[in-house]
Parts: C-alpha cells; sequence; structure tokens
C-alpha cells in the first residue's frame, strides 16, 4: 500500500525512552543505544498485541527506525492489513508506517480519515457516506482498536470502508 503518516504525539504510548529527560540529565552518550532498544521492544510489543487482538497475520515483523514502523508480512485480507497499519500508526512516537505487506486475500480497500477535533462516528460517517446512521458500519470496521464509538480523540486515524461491503 505504501507510506502512510499519522501523527506522532498521539496515541497509545509505546516506547519507554523518554530522550528529553535523557538529555537534561548529560545522557547523551547512550541515547542512541537506548533508542534501538526501545525501538526493538516496542517493535515486538505491537508484533504481540497485533495477535492479542487476534489480527490475522504470518510471518509479521514490524522495525521501528527513528518515528518511522516499517511492517512486513502476509494479512489474510484487506481489512486485517489496514488495522494492522492503523494499529501500528495510532501508537505515540510513530509518524510514518511503512506497509510491505502482501495480502492473501485481495479485497477492495478502505480509505483513512484523521479524527479531528468536534468528529464523531456520527458525522465522519455524514462526510463518508452521505449518512449519519452508518456510524456503525465505520466502529465495526475498527474494531478491535475501538471499543466504544464515542471514544475517538483528535490525531486518530479510522478506517472508512467501502459502503458495499461490510468488514
Amino acid at each position: 500500500m505504501g507510506i502512510f503518516s499519522f501523527i506522532k504525539d498521539t496515541g497509545k504510548k509505546i516506547f519507554g525512552l523518554d530522550k528529553k529527560k535523557a538529555q537534561e540529565e548529560g545522557k547523551t552518550d547512550s541515547i542512541e543505544k537506548d533508542e534501538r532498544t526501545e525501538n526493538e521492544k516496542a517493535a515486538k510489543r505491537l508484533v504481540e498485541t497485533i495477535y492479542d487482538l487476534n489480527l490475522k497475520a504470518k510471518n509479521l515483523e514490524i522495525s521501528i527506525e527513528d518515528d518511522m514502523a516499517v511492517i512486513s508480512g502476509t494479512a489474510l485480507d484487506q481489512s486485517n492489513r489496514e488495522k494492522i497499519i492503523l494499529l501500528v500508526g495510532n501508537s505515540q512516537g510513530i509518524a510514518q508506517v511503512d506497509d510491505r505487506m502482501d495480502v492473501e486475500n485481495k479485497e477492495p480497500e478502505a480509505v483513512f480519515h484523521t479524527v479531528e477535533r468536534g468528529d464523531s462516528l456520527s458525522k465522519i460517517s455524514k462526510a463518508h457516506y452521505g449518512d449519519p446512521n452508518q456510524y456503525p458500519l465505520i466502529f465495526e470496521a475498527n474494531k478491535p482498536m475501538l471499543d466504544d464509538p464515542d471514544k475517538i480523540y483528535p490525531g486518530q486515524v479510522l478506517r472508512i470502508p467501502p459502503l458495499d461491503k461490510k468488514r
């Protein structure tokens, strides 16, 4: 699919390293080594979370360099591929996702929508489908990352699936 952009400072925190704090404490010589270690740990946590959420992929690998995550492997279908991209991209500290995944079962692609202040799923549904009552389709398309249709936040990126096929 390519490279996707996200807002780096929103989403779930997956990194344990506080670079600013380390710099303030004068520990600049170990920051690069610590950052590599933290990136590896964060990538491992993301892979574990993907499997814990029962998203379907084989040979899934994630690497993180600076604020870019690279994902490879084979997703079961387009829906799982997009959910994996969004789970990784909606993590704090990730600004870009380079998607290098293959897909076993081809399906139409969803569009991505970045939530803005004042958005709701019904408002997003009206904008994309012309009908605010289609918001449950958007909610379902973003499970298991969303567990409540009222809990979305600015900067979060959501899947907006085509109306003709529920995923």
